[in-house]
């Protein structure tokens, strides 16, 4: 649905428009006691907190004629990086969340200027709200992370990781709906293994690899603001098929605890998916090889500094 090409054109768009955010090469401790050379991808200081105005923004610059409206549902990320896109168009932009939505989110989403929408208590029901919208309203949808041109526009991680990090030979992401892991997956070459990580409690890329296809999973995690989708998109489960992605979980506690070294170590401040990720390094649930150089996206980091 997606390959390099799109992610290549995406990064046309997107120059000059979102900030190529730094690498820290640093070393963590894992539970064993042993401390294991990593880089970190900083894409919490992205614009708006996450990776999210990537692709949203591209998806806007890439449409064949330009929305008068905008609407989108999201747990949090997806509607901040939706209304940041936006009003850079000076475009009206409604974001429908979960009432189970962290108050910080919908604080940045009102000053941002979007008119929030809380609707149900998962992102299934926002996202049917959401639909309804659009189509009562002619407003163009966009979707967290199963649309091509979102999907691109996440995967211009991947370019500059690949310029930043020539040694890269592993890319650990945190997986929700799968658009980062999908577009991160398809800006790289087959030289790079790429691992998509989540909650236990989440497992929607590890479901959907066990049986050939998106399904449906409970949605109980810690981390479930952010990784909350309740299946994979179908654009991550084409994207990981042809990529041969890695499926590792890891459990809150450890999700925990990788945040709390974050801040501990290096005064790093992120949501819980953003330490999701690197808590499969900490834990012991991925070990990279003697010779391996694993690169760890810090996603997003819109929480409460007084929840670490």
């Amino acid at each position: 649905m997606i390959g390099r090409s799109d992610v290549l054109a995406a990064s046309e768009r997107l120059v000059g428009r979102v900030r190529r955010t730094p690498v820290l090469q640093t070393t963590v401790i894992t539970d064993r006691g042993d401390d294991v050379p990593v880089a970190l991808k900083l894409e919490y200081l992205q614009a708006g907190g996450s990776f999210k105005i990537r692709g949203s923004l591209n998806a806007l610059l890439a449409a064949a004629t330009p929305p008068e409206r905008v609407v989108i549902a999201s747990g949090g990320n997806a509607g901040i990086a939706a209304a940041i896109a936006s009003r850079q168009q000076q475009i009206p932009c409604v974001v429908v969340v979960p009432t189970t939505a962290p108050h910080a989110k919908v604080q940045a989403l009102q000053g941002l200027g979007a008119e929030v929408v809380l609707h149900g208590d998962r992102y299934a029901d926002a996202f049917q709200r959401a639909t309804d919208i659009a189509t009562e309203q002619g407003a163009l949808q966009l979707h967290a992370y199963d649309l091509p041109d979102v999907v691109a526009g996440a995967g211009v991680i991947g370019l500059e990781i690949a310029e930043q990090i020539p040694a890269c030979t592993s890319i650990l992401v945190a997986v929700g709906g799968g658009g980062l892991v999908a577009g991160i997956a398809a800006a790289t070459g087959d030289g790079v293994k790429i691992v998509g990580v989540e909650p236990t409690g989440i497992p929607t890329l590890h479901a959907a690899l066990a049986a050939g296809t998106p399904v449906d999973v409970n949605v109980n995690s810690i981390a479930a603001d952010a990784l909350g989708a309740s299946r994979l998109g179908t654009i991550a489960m084409d994207v990981v098929q042809r990529r041969g992605v890695e499926s590792v979980l890891v459990d809150d506690a450890a999700i925990v605890a990788a945040r709390r070294q974050l801040w501990e170590r290096y005064r790093i401040v992120v949501e819980l998916a953003g330490a999701t990720a690197l808590a499969a390094i900490i834990c012991g649930a991925y070990v990279p090889a003697p010779d391996e150089h694993p690169v760890v996206v810090l996603c997003g980091a819109n929480t409460d500094p007084a929840a670490l």
